[in-house]
């Protein structure tokens, strides 16, 4: 019995060392809402991200990010989604159809601008290989991207479809690496390395118990806040300013994942609000910025499967009434992987000799502190 509470003991030792090496910025509280587990969008079960990151020379910093529904055939059983266009200055591959159908059919795959082509043609093969799919003669890959032509000599056509097959293949579920990492690599948020972020919600059993789950790909401009605070006003280096002003034209995408049973047009709505969480974060979605939100929900009641014996589909929703905590925790965990995104990014140097820092943590948490927004979670 002795050695059972030293056992026990030593895990609890273990967990608050863990805890204790996390660095601040992932025990900030944004927002009133409680995270998932991971404070990942893989928190939404069945969610998986496959990265891969490409650092090569002095000019690749590039790379791929996919993120897959559910671990089955998506073809043959496609989830109900919706995409909203805040800025369309971008090259979203199968927005049409998605807008058209209301549902997602592939990976969802994020890279760099000029990779969308190869990046297509990695998933429809991709597809096509799948057993079941024999017959399939018409694919809708969702392919989304940022420019990240300041860091990486994007016209090298780094990205290859290896690579894309790679990510699919990696593709895992639990920690998902932010960051300098898969399609953000390269990019540039608020005149800092900007990256990859992610962040979730859980709601209590009372509000449905609903997860929802949030990735960012952040490569635009702004005038940077944190929980309010004015840091990019404080640190100097915000749009409009002379020295950051070649970067404020940049792109965000933004994936969004629940298990809530959601058809198209009500993720339509909550795609609309994940929006907010940029714009909660300073975000202003300037003239040559993509700004888009892919939302999705891979819960089993409300799928779509390619072929049917049925001519009618029953399919059990959520009433729109209940939404409104939905929209919360979009709005929340939108915002909090913006910053994820930044405060897990290190400096870079790339094409040309461009460098970019990474934002300064340090002074960031004195710039929450005196403003008393430094709020973190237990």
């Amino acid at each position: 019995m002795r050695s059972f509470f030293l056992s026990i003991i030593m895990v609890l030792a273990i967990v608050v060392a863990a805890k204790g090496d996390e660095p601040w910025w992932r025990h900030l509280q944004v927002g009133v809402l409680s995270p998932g587990q991971l404070n990942a969008i893989t928190d939404v079960d069945g969610v998986r991200v496959g990265q891969v990151t490409l650092v090569e020379g002095e000019d690749c910093r590039t790379g791929v990010t996919v993120i897959l529904p559910h671990s089955g055939n998506i073809f043959q059983e496609k989830v109900p989604a919706a995409i909203y266009v805040a800025n369309g200055f971008g090259k979203l591959m199968g927005i049409t159809q998605v807008d058209e159908l209301g549902v997602i059919e592939t990976p969802i795959v994020l890279t760099n601008t000029l990779s969308v082509p190869v990046a297509t043609k990695a998933v429809i093969g991709y597809t096509l290989s799948l057993a079941g799919n024999e017959d399939v003669r018409s694919v809708n890959p969702v392919v989304g991207e940022t420019n990240d032509g300041y860091l990486n000599n994007i016209r090298a056509g780094y990205v290859e479809e290896r690579h894309v097959l790679e990510a699919i293949q990696k593709a895992h579920s639990g920690t998902v690496e932010e960051g300098n990492a898969g399609a953000g690599t390269g990019t540039v948020c608020f005149g800092f390395k900007g990256g990859i972020g992610t962040s979730s919600r859980k709601l209590s059993e009372n509000l449905g118990g609903f997860t929802v789950g949030v990735l960012v790909q952040t490569n635009f401009g702004g005038i940077l806040r944190i929980n309010g605070a004015p840091v990019g006003e404080e640190l100097q280096q915000y749009y409009l300013r002379e020295k950051i002003e070649p970067l404020h034209d940049g792109s965000c995408m933004i994936v969004v994942a629940t298990d809530a049973p959601l058809d198209a047009r009500q993720l339509k709505r909550v795609a609309k609000r994940a929006i907010y969480g940029l714009v909660r974060s300073g975000g202003i979605t300037t003239h040559g910025s993509g700004d888009y939100v892919i939302a999705f929900s891979t819960s089993p009641k409300v799928r779509y499967p390619y072929q049917s014996d049925q001519m009618l589909q029953n399919k059990e929703i959520l009433r729109d009434e209940h939404l409104s905590p939905i929209f919360l925790a979009i709005e929340e965990a939108s915002e909090e992987a913006i910053y994820h995104s930044l405060f897990a990014a290190g400096d870079m140097t790339g094409f040309q000799g461009h460098e970019v820092k990474a934002l300064p943590k340090d002074k960031v948490k004195s710039i929450l502190k005196k403003h008393n927004l430094l709020n973190l979670r237990e």
